[in-house]
């Protein structure tokens, strides 16, 4: 099973339910990003003020559902970065139940390295690879 050094502690709110009383699939969404922020901050990699300045931008996602989560449930999002490519980087994510460690869902989102002052896309810079690479165990670059 995989390992994540970084887990983020999620409180399931009333408003996050849908009328079927789970939390609604386009919430688990939510959860990876405050999930992914919470990643970014804790590796120093954004500072938390100016959303310009975060440098990333979503170009996929892929959610592999495995049980509804309830309100009352606390939740722990997992995230890794798994690979380190010229100007995107592939995440990964487990949902889980912070007591049982149920699995709620998997995913992947790809992040593209994105300058929104300029509107184009960007190299990762070379301190984000550096620090991301140490703090996962994997190669600054992907081999070819």
């Amino acid at each position: 099973m995989e390992t994540f050094r970084y887990v983020h502690a999620i409180e399931v709110r009333y408003g996050d339910l849908d009328p079927q009383g789970h939390v609604n699939n386009a919430r688990y969404l939510t959860y990876m990003e405050q999930a992914r922020v919470g990643y970014l901050l804790h590796l120093g990699l954004w500072d938390g003020r100016s959303f310009l300045d975060i440098g990333i931008i979503l170009a996929e996602a892929r959610v592999t559902f495995r049980r509804p989560i309830h309100l009352g449930q606390q939740v722990q999002v997992g995230v890794r970065v798994a690979r380190l490519g010229n100007k995107s980087f592939l995440i990964r994510y487990r949902l889980t139940e912070a007591t049982t460690g149920e699995v709620f869902a998997e995913a992947e989102t790809v992040q593209v390295c994105y300058d929104y002052r300029t509107g184009s896309t960007i190299p990762i810079p070379p301190k984000w690879r550096e620090v991301v690479a140490a703090f996962e165990g994997i190669p600054l670059r992907e081999e070819s």
